[in-house]
């Protein structure tokens, strides 16, 4: 007991020590006093209790959706993606930064045209979204160095720790990319209203947190005038990083493999509730600041589609109600708009596509789950009892007893203490193995006595792999619902009356019952000749059981001022809510982006892709309707709604046959060649590395360590040789799916064409024939560069792990070293491009030259076409240029695709009016379509095709097929797009 109080007091007291002299330390320990900046003395925009966040003192339930804007060079198209993402119910998007992009020299940092931030905060702002800044330094997102810069691996010391080589190399990027967020702010006009700092700071190499570090740098962003307030994300509930205003953590619960879609490994967390408020110091809102969205793909797996089915519209349904019920008040997806690795974007783990299986694909196309979830989004705008709302404690007895008797099912019950204490009822399966519906009936503790529902003789059903919400007590504007086992969309006034609509899986049953004070008027609305539902009125409370209709139709029902909207799932989903004066609701069509009433004229701006009827329910005065500034026949339906029907037109368009264009082929290894020129080559000549892997030779032969940090790197390595030397081995790294190729003074000697796991490879390669005394050889390795490795785990060196040569040696003799050289791309880290950015370029001759770019004069080429290849080893290059007519108004996606070729290694690189937008391995995969642009590819124009062939055995290789395909047809679509940046070729200096 003596040892026990003494290290109490001890440990007591020095608490109190390091929380005077260090103020970190106080919130290690627990302290609960508030801590930096008291934002309520510099801003009172954007303020927060432990129910929610309030914007202008309104109280907002913060749905946001990922977007990276890096990952679309494309400045006019994120508009596009912003509306649909507005259209889908969200307030609010999410944006990673890119540090490694911006900064790509030290201390240089350029916003040129592509990577400019601000385009993107004004789009936001134009579409009528907050933003929810997430600037790292450190954020991960599956993207080179995890946004480290490359130079970083030359800072000697642990990076995302309070190393004070770390510290220094960060704080020009805190002060740059803070003053951009502080500019952007909500306080001065921006869509700005949180920032995360760092990224899940949750794993660490060295197994301690690290509280100066997370101090220092929450300081650093506010110096730099960040006022709103600041939010974490930790990868788990694990308590992390409380310095912040807000805590937010992050689930993935069904993990990133997609190759089986049908299986789901997790069940929804029943406890985040709980362990939140057991961990976490700072009660705030519950905030999921990455919940999974889709997944990243690797080489070699399934596909986006396989990651869109595995996170489709049962898993939104499912895990994201099971959000809901442990009180989630800021929630964002991860992600909503993945986009695409462009550039050399990726890290080794992702190719080209970061198509993610989003709501949003990469094309910009819709999925379904983009429907389903906008059925969440509009039922949680109208639901403000939400905010308030905390869970019941329910042990599984009394869940049982809820349910009546039924086991298999999980029942959460959410209350709101305030007003009429409305109730959320959130039912799911209790196991996802099964794929049967559920008969369940429920008892619901109602403002009128506990009722077991339904009434009538049928029983509820839980579909596999659902979850339901269940009102109780539920203010529909003044339509007081007591109860509905059907789901609420959402309501709206309009002229006076209440619509209501809810919706379910076709041929379900449901009930719903209301209060009212006498019915003056009660009728069905419903067209068809069948009834599907029945009625009955006890008390002041009206109950109807319905039927939810096959077929699609919907029903109507009024009484009062209310009428009741009956819809199935399908119906509901493609139903759009217009934030208009008064309201509008149309049913139907693939997008509506915006409306506006000017007098009797409703004015709708959307997309279609096939001929549509509209319903549309708007304000008596509204007679007219025009779609995309079009004048349409506007007909009057039943009970005040409109219909039209409008055909979009959606001519075909002549693309070009890319097998018949004017090849032109040049050779892209003259590296190899007799008398090849190295002089103005880097030299490899440092013995010594800040890197904490240290290479097996003397010789440091790590592009990184010289200024290259993409694409493909060559080493040519000068040797004068002793005799006998007949074999040549290598330790080569690149990343995982990396490969290379060997050539001695010009003749082939091997490749490793990689797979899908290796990122060091070894092999010993026979050599053409033995070396000669006093012979001078020239060794030449072309390697793929796959990125720099991310750097999850804190206090640690991962972003740093080498690419290049780890060791090398002979066998039969040891030759004479006289140097080694390299090159990557031209400049380095002081490249030329500064248009299309750092990473586009790799260090392949053609790219060196500029061959890539528009207007090169390949006249004196030969003809030649990618699909007939090479008959060697080696890299080729190909040409070859057309026209596109796209007519304005239509969003017609296209990309470029390959198709499976067997019997050869290579890998091959796409270039379009000089950006390079893919990565083809052939014996990895699994992408083949790669999706370019509009913006990068000229829609009213000319555009240059650039196609790069590395062939990786004796045979050669040679593309099976190459198309241009069009991925869908939109009328409406994103207007007029302005093409990024393009400059055209013009003879580069000291191009070597």
């Amino acid at each position: 007991m003596l040892a026990t109080f003494s290290n109490t007091v001890f440990y007591t007291v020095l608490q109190l020590v390091l929380a005077v002299l260090f103020p970190a330390f106080a919130v290690a320990f627990g302290d609960q006093q508030p801590l930096g900046v008291d934002h309520t003395a510099t801003q009172k925009r954007v303020t927060w209790d432990e129910h929610s966040l309030f914007i202008d003192g309104k109280r907002l339930f913060i749905f946001s959706g990922e977007v990276h804007p890096w990952r679309n060079p494309v400045q006019s198209l994120h508009l596009d993606v912003l509306q649909k993402l507005k259209s889908a119910g969200f307030n609010a998007v999410s944006i990673y930064f890119h540090w490694g992009v911006v900064e790509y020299e030290r201390g240089v940092f350029r916003w040129n045209e592509i990577f400019d931030l601000q385009p993107f905060l004004d789009a936001a702002k134009e579409a009528g979204l907050y933003v929810i800044a997430r600037p790292g330094p450190y954020v991960n997102a599956e993207t080179t160095g995890g946004g480290f810069p490359g130079w970083g691996t030359r800072v000697e010391g642990l990076w995302r720790k309070s190393n004070r080589n770390y510290t220094e190399a960060y704080k020009p990027f805190v002060r740059e990319f803070g003053a951009l967020i502080a500019k952007n702010e909500i306080t001065r006009g921006g869509p700005i209203i949180l920032v995360q700092v760092e990224n899940e700071y949750s794993g660490f190499g060295d197994g301690i947190e690290d509280f100066q570090y997370e101090w220092q740098l929450l300081q650093d962003f506010k110096e730099a005038g960040i006022t709103v307030p600041t939010v974490c994300d930790d990868a788990w509930l694990g308590g992390h990083f409380q310095f912040v205003d807000i805590y937010g953590w992050n689930s993935y619960p069904l993990g990133f493999d997609c190759s089986h879609p049908e299986i789901w490994h997790s069940a929804p967390p029943d406890y985040f509730y709980n362990l939140y408020n057991s961990r976490i110091r700072k009660h705030g809102p519950k905030s999921i600041l990455e919940l999974q969205a889709g997944g990243f793909d690797g080489w070699g797996g399934a596909g986006y589609d396989a990651c869109g089915k595995l996170i489709g519209p049962e898993f939104e349904r499912v895990f994201y109600k099971g959000m809901y019920g442990s009180a989630v008040k800021i929630m964002n997806l991860y992600m909503a708009f993945g986009g695409t690795n462009w550039g050399q974007l990726a890290e080794p783990g992702v190719y080209t596509s970061y198509d993610y299986g989003s709501i949003i694909r990469e094309d910009r196309r819709l999925r379904d789950k983009y429907y389903e979830l906008k059925l969440q989004t509009q039922f949680l705008a109208v639901s403000p009892a939400y905010l308030t709302s905390t869970p019941w404690q329910l042990t599984e007895s009394k869940q049982i007893e809820i349910l009546k008797g039924t086991r298999n099912i999980v029942l959460t019950v959410l209350e709101d203490t305030l007003d009429l204490h409305t109730k959320f009822y959130i039912v799911r399966h209790k196991y996802f193995t099964k794929f049967d519906s559920i008969n369940y009936r429920i008892e619901l503790q109602t403002s009128i006595g506990s009722i077991t529902v339904p009434k009538a003789d049928h029983l509820l059903e839980l579909q596999a792999r659902d979850s339901n919400i269940l009102l109780v007590d539920y203010l529909a504007g003044k339509t007081h619902i007591i109860y509905s086992t059907a789901e609420l969309y959402t309501w709206k006034e309009i002229d006076g009356i209440n619509y209501i609509i809810l919706y379910g899986d076709p041929n379900e049953k449901h009930e719903a019952a209301f209060k009212i004070s006498g019915l003056k008027d009660f009728s069905s609305l419903n067209t068809d000749e069948e009834v599907e539902w029945t009625y009955q009125i006890d008390d002041a409370v009206l109950t109807i059981n319905f039927s939810i209709l096959e077929d699609g139709d919907s029903q109507s029902i009024k009484f009062g001022n209310t009428v009741l909207l009956i819809f199935c799932r399908e119906v509901a989903s493609k139903t759009w809510i217009l934030d208009t004066e008064p309201p509008a609701i149309v049913k139907g069509g693939y997008l509506i982006r915006s409306a506006s009433i000017e007098g009797s004229n409703l004015h709708l701006k959307g997309d279609l892709t096939q001929a549509t009827r509209l319903h549309i329910l708007a304000a008596k005065s509204v007679k007219q309707v025009t779609f995309n500034g079009k004048s349409v026949d506007t007909q009057p339906a039943t009970d005040g709604w409109l219909y039209v029907m409008y055909t979009p037109e959606l001519p075909d368009i002549e693309l070009p046959e890319l097998l018949k264009l004017n090849w032109k082929r040049a050779d892209s290894l003259p590296e190899i060649s007799e008398g090849y020129d190295d002089s103005k080559w880097v030299t490899a000549s440092n013995t010594y590395t800040p890197n904490r892997e240290k290479p097996a030779v003397k010789e440091v032969l790590y592009a990184s360590d010289y200024g290259f940090h993409s694409g493909n790197i060559l080493w040519r390595g000068h040797f004068t040789a002793s005799g006998g030397e007949d074999e040549f081995w290598a330790v080569v790294q690149g990343g995982q799916a990396f490969g290379y190729s060997i050539w001695d003074n010009g003749v082939y000697v091997g490749s490793w064409e990689g797979d899908v796991t290796t990122g060091r490879h070894r092999c010993n390669f026979k050599l053409p024939k033995p070396w000669k005394d006093g012979e001078e050889h020239i060794i030449t390795v072309l390697q793929d560069h796959m990125g720099l490795e991310e750097n999850w785990t804190a206090a640690t060196e991962h972003f740093k792990a080498p690419r290049g040569i780890f060791d090398y040696g002979f066998k039969g003799a040891k030759p004479k070293l006289v140097d080694w050289k390299l090159t990557g791309n031209l400049g380095g880290e002081k490249y030329l491009d500064v248009e299309r950015g750092p990473l586009n370029e790799g260090g392949l001759y053609a790219e060196r030259q500029g061959w890539h770019l528009p207007d090169f004069d390949d006249s004196e080429w030969e003809a030649g076409s990618p699909l007939d290849g090479v008959k060697k080893p080696g890299v080729a290059f190909y040409r070859a240029t057309f026209d596109l007519d796209v007519p304005l108004g239509l969003d017609y996606p296209m990309a470029i695709e390959y198709s499976n070729s067997t019997g050869s290694y290579y890998r091959s690189q796409i270039y379009v009016n000089g950006y390079q937008f893919g990565k083809y391995v052939n014996s990895i995969g699994p992408q083949k379509s790669f999706f370019i642009p509009q913006g990068i590819l000229n829609y009213n124009g000319k555009n240059t095709l650039a196609i790069s062939l590395w062939a990786m055995q004796n045979e050669g290789a040679h593309l099976k097929s190459l198309d241009l395909r069009i991925l869908g047809k939109v009328e409406g679509g994103v207007g007029h797009v302005k093409n990024s940046p393009a400059p055209a070729w013009s003879k580069r200096k000291n191009a070597y």
